[in-house]
C-alpha cells in the first residue's frame, strides 16, 4: 500500500506540465542568490548586458534536473565562445546539498547561484525550468531544458536578417519529449 501511495503521488508531480507564467518580450526579473560559484563574485543580469544569458532552475534532489544537467554542460561548451552565459539557480543551501562536490561530480563549468529566491520572481513552478535572456534582457524562450532550449539559442544568435527571413519551424518529431518536471504545489491565485 505504501509502495502504491508513493508511486502515485510520484507520479503526480512528475507527470504534470511545467508551468512558467512570465512571456516571451517581458523583461528579464534580476536575480541573486547567496552564494556563487564558477564565478569571481556577484553575478547579476544587469553585468551581463548585451550577452545571451540561460537562467536554468534545478535542485540536486531533483531526477528531471539531474537528467538534463549534462545537457546543460553541452550546451554551455558549444555556446560559451559565442557570447551565452548559463546560470544554474537552486535555492538550496551550499554547505547543506553538499553543492562543491555536486557541482564537481556534475562537472559543471557554468555558473551556479545557491540560495536563490529568484524562481519566484520568474514564477517558476516547476523544476527544472529554463529561460533565455536575450542582450536586450528581455525573455526570448522559456521551458525544460531538455526541450528547445538548444534550438532557442541558435535561433537567438543567428543574424537578425536570418531571422526576419525565416519561415516558422514546426516541432522535430523525432525529438523525444523531456523527462517529466518536478512541481511544486500551485500557489493560489491572487486577485490584481
Amino acid at each position: 500500500m505504501k509502495t502504491l501511495v508513493l508511486g502515485l503521488l510520484t507520479a503526480l508531480l512528475l507527470g504534470s506540465s511545467l508551468s512558467m507564467a512570465l512571456e516571451k518580450g517581458e523583461k528579464a526579473p534580476e536575480i541573486r542568490a547567496r552564494k556563487w560559484l564558477n564565478a569571481p563574485g556577484s553575478v547579476t543580469l544587469k553585468d551581463l548586458a548585451g550577452k545571451i544569458v540561460v537562467v536554468e532552475f534545478w535542485a540536486t534532489w531533483c531526477p528531471p534536473c539531474r537528467k538534463s544537467i549534462p545537457h546543460l554542460v553541452e550546451l554551455n561548451a558549444q555556446y560559451k565562445d559565442k557570447g551565452v552565459v548559463f546560470i544554474g539557480l537552486t535555492n538550496e543551501d551550499y554547505k547543506k546539498a553538499n553543492l562543491a562536490k555536486f557541482v564537481k561530480e556534475m562537472k559543471i563549468e557554468y555558473i551556479i547561484g545557491t540560495g536563490s529566491d529568484a524562481g519566484k520572481k520568474y514564477d517558476v513552478t516547476g523544476i527544472p525550468a529554463a529561460f533565455v535572456v536575450g542582450n536586450d534582457g528581455t525573455i526570448l524562450w522559456s521551458g525544460h531544458p531538455m526541450n528547445g532550449l538548444d534550438k532557442a539559442l541558435a535561433a537567438a544568435l543567428a543574424p537578425a536578417d536570418e531571422k526576419k527571413d525565416a519561415p516558422p519551424k514546426k516541432a522535430d518529431a523525432a525529438t523525444p519529449p523531456p523527462p517529466p518536471a518536478t512541481q511544486r504545489p500551485a500557489k493560489p491565485a491572487q486577485s490584481r
